[in-house]
């Protein structure tokens, strides 16, 4: 139950990182700064959020030998 619990959990906070990230970069690169302006904050949140999925998939998908 505890798994369980702590899959979901993780699951739904990366889509929301993910979410409200993609969201902030896309609004950057319209928005003012344009794309070339935007380009570096997409390059960082990118290697951030594959950090993020790896940490997810690290803590709640993979199957540990305890």
């Amino acid at each position: 139950m505890k798994n369980g619990i702590a899959t979901i959990t993780g699951l739904i906070g990366t889509a929301t990182l993910v979410i409200f990230i993609t969201g902030l970069a896309y609004s950057i690169s319209t928005g003012f700064a344009g794309f070339w302006g935007g380009l570096p904050f997409w390059i960082i949140s990118l290697s951030v959020l594959s950090l993020a999925a790896y940490d997810c998939w690290d803590e709640c998908l993979r199957r540990k030998s305890r």
